[in-house]
């Protein structure tokens, strides 16, 4: 007699091996890092198990993870080829990549500044960068950390080294959305400096100290508070609106009816983060609502999957969400007893 078949057994996983050989040893070695920490990090972040033998892998595991693994390897392998470096941090970003449906950013996603590429490390970011070479005006929204500014300020760079643009605009809110800047002490660059400083630190980032200050003297790089874009129009230039969310209705329209011919603007911010005076409406968050349906305008959202910072950073902004959350649910919860109350009575 034939027994029934075991209904509640669980089929083994099906697992899948992936050869890959790189051909130069040099950048073989420094594929897998030292001692293989690149190898261990793609294996833990994707779940596979990675064998080598001289210049040729293996890789083992579930049939999306292991083609993942492989797509993660020849993905660095190819940035090796183009002589760029393979920090942990690159590594970590192509696995995040490969695990979401956006895949791994190709070349065409990297930003390059002379002897050095700056690449999009998660599929956010590639969104971000692509938008940017495609429309006039992009908004990129999301918490810290996740690479707006740094990118945007990228871009520009890039643009003006290849001479796309005569000038690269930076702008913030000065002292949250008043700029009301008459009671510090120094002139005018002394009173606002400390507020453009994470926009020269980018800049530093990307281009010599001594380029910096040469092309700010000549007005090729201009960081001014959002004041001061007052009356302008900005052609020619790459125009960045930083920290946007601390913006009022009317500075953010004046600021966007400021783009000239030839121009690109990018406003960044994160609407978690607004430092405006209680009753004040960001104007980032009027903009997204008035401009939400108009063509030639991108909107790029950022999450916390997207930090590229320490990975704490990640872990804090998630939990500051999840407690934003949890207000706002006992927010609702005591509204809907004190009307459960009012109609009992």
């Amino acid at each position: 007699m034939k027994r029934a078949a075991n209904v509640g057994a669980v089929a083994a996983p099906e697992i899948r091996s992936v050869a890959r050989e790189y051909p130069d040893n040099r950048l073989a070695l420094q594929l897998f890092g030292s001692h293989h920490v690149h190898l261990a990090r793609i294996e833990h972040g994707l779940g596979v198990r990675i064998d080598t033998r001289g210049n040729q892998l293996t890789i083992m595991g579930a049939p999306g993870a292991a083609a993942a693994a492989a797509e993660v390897l020849d993905h660095l392998y190819g940035r090796l080829e183009r002589g760029l470096d393979i920090a942990d941090e690159d590594v970590d970003a192509a696995v995040r990549m490969s695990a979401s449906q956006g895949g791994v950013a190709d070349a065409e996603t990297a930003i390059h500044i002379r002897h050095r590429s700056v690449a999009a490390r998660t599929p956010a970011q590639a969104r971000y960068v692509r938008a940017i070479d495609q429309d006039k005006l992009v908004f990129g929204l999301g918490p810290a950390g996740t690479g707006k500014t740094y990118l945007a300020v990228a871009k520009a760079v890039e643009r003006l080294v290849n001479g796309e643009v005569d000038r690269i605009i930076l702008s913030r809110p000065a002292v949250e959305a008043g700029e009301q800047l008459g009671f510090l002490p120094g002139n005018m660059r002394e009173k606002v400096d400390p507020y453009l400083r994470p926009l020269y630190d980018a800049l530093y980032d990307m281009v010599p100290a001594p380029q910096v200050l040469k092309r700010l003297e000549s007005g090729e790089i201009e960081v001014a508070p959002l004041a001061f874009m007052r009356g302008r129009t900005l052609a020619n230039a790459f125009v960045i609106l930083d920290e946007a969310q601390n913006t009022t209705a009317v500075q953010m329209k004046m600021f966007l009816t400021r783009l000239g011919e030839n121009a690109q603007m990018v406003v960044t911010g994160d609407l978690s983060q607004v430092d405006l005076p209680r009753g004040i409406r960001s104007g980032l968050r009027h903009a997204l609502e008035v401009l939400e349906n108009v063509p030639g305008i991108a909107f790029v959202h950022f999450s916390d999957a997207d930090v590229v910072r320490h990975p704490l950073v990640t872990r804090i902004v998630r939990a500051y969400d999840q407690a934003e959350g949890r207000v706002k649910a006992g927010a609702r919860y005591e509204h809907e007893d004190v009307e459960r109350h009012d109609a009992e009575r």
